[in-house]
């Protein structure tokens, strides 16, 4: 397992989550994530209108693929985890990524412009 083979399935569920093949997207995942997919979909902006595969990097456990999901509700950001199971890049874990919040104003300062 490489960082382009993880790229290439990272892509394929972005794309089979773009489409709206959820059943698609979730053979892409390991039987455990599979078992406990309700909570991923829900945090999904679906319909989807953009899927991008921001970044791969390996770890030392494994690989983390960064996708981006764009749709009408809004936009996620999710960091999935890859390992190698039945030799083949397998998505073993998904989490949000937090938007980070934007730097506070200073107010300003009575008689300053």
């Amino acid at each position: 397992m490489d960082e382009q083979a993880v790229r290439e399935h990272a892509q394929a569920q972005a794309d089979a989550l773009l489409a709206g093949d959820i059943g698609k997207a979730s053979e892409e995942m390991s039987p455990q994530l599979r078992q406990n997919l309700g909570p991923i979909v829900a945090m999904l902006p679906m319909p989807l209108t953009e899927a991008t595969v921001e970044s791969v990097a390996a770890t030392p456990t494994g690989f983390l693929a960064v996708i981006e999901l764009v749709g009408d509700e809004g936009s996620i950001r999710l960091a999935t985890r890859w390992k190698e199971r039945d030799g083949r890049p397998t998505m073993v874990e998904a989490s949000h990524i937090p938007e980070e919040a934007p730097p506070a104003e200073e107010p300003e300062e009575p008689g300053k412009p």
